[in-house]
């Protein structure tokens, strides 16, 4: 694994965020490196991604901060312009995986079947999403999947919540988890930001508590 997917799989959860308005960006951010788990990836399904992006990278440098749901060329080089550290797409697009990796940014590309998993792997890559993990067969699938394919790593993401995230966390597998709900829109545009810090510290807990 990269020196970034190292840093993720410490961290072990990252918050899936979509943002409405850059003015929750900052303090959002806050929330997260308070709370204990200093990464996000913020989703491209608003027209505030990039600017969220380019805000809180530059007020928290140390936070590892990427971009999801990136489906074109043209979103990956506005999200890296504007300084996300990894990205991330839904599926495997070989024209967009291709031109994140060949800027030098790591890539992590959805997959839920093994024809797309060997496709990926021709593009050297050894850690892949795995989405929409619940609906896809969860964390007995992605076991399944691992047996095939041992140099393998997963980062899940959909469906995942407090409830079932420590048992993808004990397997040594799963890089981190993606997940949304200590950062839910509605608690984002509600502005409810001592919530949002409190659910953050409960599941930094979570990730202590299974893998110290």
């Amino acid at each position: 694994m990269t020196e970034m997917m190292l840093k993720l799989k410490q961290t072990g959860i990252i918050p899936v965020v979509v943002l409405d308005d850059v003015k929750n960006a900052l303090p959002l951010a806050e929330c997260l490196m308070e709370g204990g788990l200093p990464c996000a990836e913020v989703t491209f399904r608003t027209a505030a991604a990039e600017e969220s992006i380019r805000q809180m990278a530059k007020a928290y440098p140390e936070m590892i901060i990427g971009a999801g749901t990136v489906l074109t060329t043209e979103q990956a080089d506005r999200a890296i312009g504007a300084g996300a550290k990894f990205v991330v797409s839904p599926g495997f697009n070989p024209k967009v995986t291709e031109y994140v990796l060949s800027k030098g940014v790591p890539m992590t590309p959805g997959v839920c079947t093994p024809t797309e998993i060997e496709a990926a792997m021709q593009f050297g890559l050894d850690v892949l999403k795995f989405f929409p993990a619940e609906p896809s067969g969860g964390l007995k699938m992605i076991k399944a999947l691992a047996a095939a394919y041992v140099s393998l790593n997963f980062m899940p993401t959909g469906g995942i919540n407090a409830e079932n995230v420590r048992d993808y966390l004990k397997y040594d597998r799963i890089v981190a988890c993606g997940g949304s709900w200590m950062v839910s829109g509605a608690l984002i545009r509600e502005g409810k930001f001592d919530e949002i810090k409190k659910l953050v510290r409960e599941a930094a807990d979570i990730v202590k508590e299974i893998r110290g």
